[in-house]
């Protein structure tokens, strides 16, 4: 009979990711790492404690090496038990026996635990490892936007509302706010990623057998006694994996995964939001920003003279991923039942995965854009001169009108004229201003957008102060 192939998901159909730094944090063979650091951690912890001895849990160290297993049968055996930790055992014990160790190291191997106990904490150990690369990338992002803001600090620009022409503000402000989302996203991870917990409850969360070999063990038998040693070992293992302590096992309590995979969407949304962007003002007609330009990116199939916005694109790909996963999480979560959930935790597996590679893609991405995006002002004053001095019609209501017979109205009826005519609001204006006012030198200031920027450079400091409290905490 030919043997079924299993190929590695090399990330052909999700360029968000694909070939990013948490491809290979994020893959199978990563998950599989995990699953097998575990359960070398937990041999270590009893020989610790004198539930196995030393050479035992060496044997199975020993055999924890994800390159000594071929991951295409343990997918193909993953069904037999709905999930890939059963099969794995079974290939850990053939190791085990092939390579000499004790009988009794195999006794050791995944004593008192259960697969969901070794896949939880498997993938809270992938979400760790992946984040750390994310968010030296969501840093260097975040240091390139607070560059750029304090850099275009006084650089006018249109500022849109639901697409339209609203007000002038600065292209600082504009960065200052892509950097915003990018510090509340990354505290947003780093709460999640301090709090990743062991999961180490037993077949049903009681570890009753870890109690029951504990109590044979121990010359003290109390449930309290018991109950306390059971809580050190749990903690032991969980300083070795570097989890956080459960307050106790979380079989159907989801909530661990549900804050992991918000901020890991937070990530994706915030970074969507600047890749969308950058996308509609590096249009050619816009052309207010554009992508760097690389060797090998962005070129068309077709087209040769395009410059395609490929990051930019990515990251508006991975904003719009990622909420479907997360919906895929809180429904899960909601149908988590009796002790062990049936199809809602299996349910989590590929959308929590797919949640860490968009996001650690889209940090990666917006790393890049942000380090090398093009900003170009002549482009941001040739728009704002569109609008003339109707981008600033908010500032000449609100000043003109006591000025002018008829009030708020009688200004608002110019602007229409203006828009109507194409005639200048300036000249309008001068027709109905005081004749003992400055004219001139009042619609110079009136009209001046530079002068009609609020608090923008106070918010762009601001921004940037905050990002430098998270990122030097």
């Amino acid at each position: 009979m030919q043997q079924r192939m299993y190929p590695v998901d090399y990330g052909l159909l999700t360029p968000a990711w694909a070939a990013t730094p948490v491809a290979e944090a994020a893959s199978d063979a990563a998950f599989a790492q995990g699953m097998l650091d575990v359960e070398s951690a937990w041999a270590r912890v009893q020989a610790e404690a004198g539930l196995c001895s030393q050479a035992d849990a060496d044997a199975v160290t020993a055999i924890s090496k994800v390159e000594l297993y071929d991951l295409g049968a343990l997918a193909g055996r993953g069904p037999d038990g709905a999930n890939a930790l059963i099969p794995l055992l079974g290939m850990m014990r053939e190791q085990l026996a092939a390579s000499g160790a004790p009988s009794t190291a195999a006794l050791a191997l995944h004593r008192g635990a259960t697969s969901q106990d070794v896949i939880d904490s498997a993938l809270m150990l992938l979400a760790s490892r992946s984040i750390a690369s994310m968010r030296n990338d969501l840093l260097a992002a975040a240091d390139s936007l607070s560059a750029l803001a304090h850099r275009h600090s006084a650089t006018l620009c249109v500022a849109r509302s639901l697409t339209q022409h609203a007000l002038p503000t600065v292209f600082g402000l504009r960065a200052a706010n892509w950097l915003a989302a990018l510090t509340a996203a990354g505290r947003q991870l780093d709460a999640a990623a301090a709090e990743l917990p062991l999961q180490w409850g037993g077949a049903v969360g009681t570890l009753a057998s870890l109690h029951q070999r504990l109590g044979a063990a121990l010359p003290y038998k109390s449930d309290h006694q018991l109950s306390a040693r059971a809580a050190e070992l749990t903690a032991n293992l969980a300083a070795e994996l570097g989890l956080a302590v459960p307050v106790a096992p979380w079989h159907t309590v989801r909530q661990p995964v549900l804050a992991l995979g918000s901020a890991l969407a937070s990530v994706a949304a915030a970074t969507g939001t600047f890749g969308a962007d950058v996308l509609t003002a590096s249009r050619p007609e816009i052309a207010e920003l554009s992508e760097p330009r690389e060797a090998g990116k962005g070129g068309s199939s077709a087209m040769p003279q395009k410059q395609n916005p490929v990051h930019s694109v990515l990251l508006r790909n991975a904003a719009l991923a990622a909420p479907a996963h997360l919906a895929t999480l809180y429904t899960a979560a909601g149908t988590a039942v009796d002790e062990r959930p049936d199809g809602g935790w299996h349910t989590e597996w590929s959308a929590l995965r797919e949640l860490v590679r968009l996001a650690g893609g889209a940090a990666h991405h917006a790393s890049v854009l942000a380090s090398g995006l093009g900003v170009h002002p002549e482009a941001m004053a040739r728009n704002m001169a569109l609008s003339g001095d109707l981008l600033v019609s908010e500032r000449i209501s609100t000043v003109a009108s006591p000025l002018v017979a008829g009030g708020k109205a009688a200004v608002q009826e110019l602007v229409l004229e203006s828009l109507r005519t194409g005639t200048p609001l300036r000249s309008l204006l001068q027709g109905v201003l005081p004749s003992d006012l400055d004219n001139q030198l009042f619609l110079d200031d009136l009209l001046n957008p530079a002068s009609y920027l609020g608090s923008a450079h106070d918010f762009i400091n601001r921004i940037r102060d905050d990002f430098n409290d998270w990122k030097n905490a």
